[in-house]
């Protein structure tokens, strides 16, 4: 046991050494040290004081919650059939005890008798949240209600996973092999890629993936309709019933039926109406009705321009492109072709001035200015080769740490993310301050014919969105574990940092200091940057119509629908509502949403465009306060820093934000970003 890499917590994990055999054992060890903690804890003669029991059953938890977190990250980015056949071993032991500790009455009667009076502002919240989520937790529940409840959540974590899973495999079991005329209009890059996939093979012609990095410049650029169409109905199928018959193993519509009827029977089970009024209890919005509301509101404001967008291609695709009757896998197309007509650029072009290596070090330069840090290269084992490690300073001293995973391939799972490895905490064990560390993880396309990876503007915009989130974990100052850095944050706030950094790509004064032509060394062209700004907000009344859609169908999927029946004809309907671009019939884009089905956005995926009002908002700040050479202004990064960043969980979000603003968010700084006019 003592050779386990799981069981090392004095330091980062060992990723490099951790086996899928490790897994079993140290969970279990684990879990029987969190077991004891419990029973120790809530044994009548322990005293009912804070930092007592975070002393004892918070810190045997933390640990468990590492090495499972650590299991997990792998299962994400390197995922492999023994570590995937460990994984779900330990799932329902690992379950079964956070359910069973989350609505434990005896330890929660051990929080009622702390008087918040007796704690600090940090531990008051923890407390508040912690009662919160015990009610929650289903503490107050008896009897068969009780037990029906634990099956519950064994089951939840059960289905979730296999539809994780299977949207994986379905997405990484396909390929098409194009031949070289198909190939026509594909970037060299991108059919350099598939040209080496498929002779790794031993095959002929040029593999072709659902994997992003592949699979969207092929719906811009290739000339081939046909050959989009093959791509476009496989990814739009994945994980379903229509997909081509060796894949239909993966389908995801069963699994998507019992998550919705479990999680129905389970916020009845805790005297809610429908799952989504249950999903808001610990977020900003208040009801699924305001939710509702919002979302139609701001789609009735977005659609004028929606249906200019769509015209604007028709028009170009009939009178430029001989198109009259453009279909579902066109549009990406068409849409290229239009914006480079109308811009005078491509896509392609932007990109090769973005190496990786050089935008991350442009990255590094706005957040080291405005947030006061220093970040350089640190060492740490890794999982994959590609893998980085760095670490944030501020006067010489340790703040935080974070990995840096940039690269799609096989096994990892699509998308990007932030997650935490650990939070900041002032251990009650040791009285030692433990620095967090957050994984950053990206699905760009890899370097190819020995040089950089090449991202596109889409792709620079994303590293700095996660990087926001992770300085939203790593620059907490909050030293209690529950509420320190997004750890407390109502989920529909979580997004406002990391949309927030996104502006950034905007900003020539940011922007120029992280190009350098892949070829020549030279920067970006303001010419060019110009042009990239104009275009911004091409086709943004389509893009919003489209985020409104999944997130009204997430909402009213988990209020107003009945799960014993088909959701297909409630997507069907939010559609014919909202969008003004239709998909076919047989598109299954539900199969594959991760994020309501597998992710924590169930009924919650309207946060994003929540928390884009909150950003926008915020950054109209660093707009007012620009200065003279367009640079953000420092005192105003200092000012975010200290009331949003550094501040965490331990406040509500409204109070983070009014104390950074000054006021309460207003949607017009969105719509102006957007170039959305308010009057419409």
């Amino acid at each position: 046991m003592n050779s386990n890499p799981l069981l090392s917590f004095d330091d980062l994990p060992l990723f490099g050494q951790i086996r899928p055999e490790h897994v079993e054992p140290a969970i279990e060890q684990l879990l029987q040290g969190a077991n004891t903690a419990l029973e120790t804890v809530t044994a009548p003669d322990f005293a009912a004081q804070w930092s007592a029991i975070a002393a004892v059953l918070d810190v045997a938890i933390e640990k468990l919650g590492r090495a499972w977190g650590a299991v997990s990250h792998l299962k994400s980015v390197a995922d492999a059939p023994e570590l995937r056949a460990a994984y779900n071993q330990a799932l329902p032991k690992v379950t079964e005890f956070f359910t069973r500790l989350g609505s434990d009455q005896r330890l929660y009667a051990k929080y009622k008798a702390i008087a918040p009076a007796v704690l600090n502002a940090e531990q008051r919240q923890a407390h508040k949240n912690a009662m919160r989520n015990f009610v929650l937790g289903g503490a107050e529940l008896e009897g068969a209600q009780r037990e029906r409840f634990s099956a519950i959540q064994e089951r939840l974590a059960d289905v979730s996973q296999k539809f994780s899973e299977n949207a994986l495999d379905a997405t990484d079991s396909y390929a098409y092999y194009a031949s070289a005329p198909e190939m026509a209009g594909v970037p060299d890059d991108v059919a350099q890629a598939a040209r080496a996939l498929a002779e790794s093979e031993g095959k002929e012609g040029f593999k072709l993936t659902l994997k992003m990095p592949c699979y969207l410049p092929v719906m811009q650029f290739a000339s081939s309709s046909a050959l989009r169409q093959i791509l476009y109905r496989a990814y739009v199928t994945r994980a379903s019933n229509q997909a081509s018959p060796e894949l239909q193993k993966f389908d995801n519509s069963a699994l998507i039926g019992e998550i919705l009827s479990l999680r129905r029977e389970e916020a009845a089970l805790l005297g809610y109406a429908n799952y989504g009024q249950l999903s808001l209890v610990p977020k900003m919005a208040e009801s699924p009705e305001q939710v509702i509301s919002f979302l139609r509101d701001l789609a009735r404001r977005a659609r004028s321009f929606a249906e200019q967008d769509l015209a604007d291609m028709r028009q170009f695709a009939a009178s430029q492109l001989a198109m009259d009757d453009p279909q579902a896998w066109d549009w990406p197309f068409i849409a290229e072709k239009l914006k480079e007509a109308r811009y005078a650029f491509s896509e392609q072009e932007v990109k090769q001035y973005f190496p990786a290596p050089k935008v991350l070090a442009g990255l590094f330069k706005i957040v080291e200015t405005l947030f006061d840090v220093s970040i350089r290269a640190d060492q740490a084992p890794v999982w994959n080769p590609g893998v980085g490690f760095y670490r944030i300073e501020r006067a010489g001293a340790l703040v935080g740490q974070f990995y840096l995973d940039p690269a799609a391939r096989t096994g990892k799972r699509g998308g990007a993310w932030m997650d935490d490895v650990r939070t900041r905490w002032l251990r009650p064990d040791t009285q030692q301050l433990q620095t967090p560390v957050a994984h950053l993880v990206c699905n760009f396309a890899d370097g190819v014919g020995g040089k950089p990876a090449l991202l596109t503007h889409d792709d620079v915009t994303t590293l700095f969105h996660e990087f926001g989130h992770g300085l939203h974990h790593m620059l907490s100052q909050v030293n209690e574990h529950d509420v320190s850095g997004i750890s407390g944050v109502e989920w529909d706030a979580v997004e406002l940092p990391s949309q927030f950094m996104e502006n950034f790509c905007w900003e020539w004064n940011v922007l120029r200091h992280m190009t350098a032509h892949v070829d020549s060394g030279e920067p970006l062209p303001r010419e060019l940057f110009d042009k990239m700004l104009a275009a911004k907000n091409f086709q943004s009344g389509l893009q919003t119509l489209r985020q409104i859609e999944f997130s009204l169908f997430d909402m009213l999927l988990h209020t107003a629908h009945d799960p014993a029946t088909d959701f297909m004809p409630l997507l069907q309907q939010v559609r014919a509502e909202v969008a003004v671009l239709q998909a076919p019939p047989w598109s299954r884009t539900a199969h594959t949403f991760s994020h309501i089905f597998a992710g924590g956005y169930a009924a919650g995926y309207y946060s994003y465009k929540w928390a884009e009002v909150l950003s926008a908002d915020a950054y109209a700040a660093f707009e007012e306060s620009m200065s003279s050479d367009g640079l953000p202004d420092v005192e105003t990064g200092r000012k975010f820093r200290q009331t949003i960043l550094e501040v965490g969980g331990s406040r509500p979000a409204m109070d983070s934000f009014k104390a950074f603003r000054g006021r309460e968010p207003r949607l017009d700084a969105l719509l102006r970003h957007q170039g959305m006019s308010t009057k419409n």
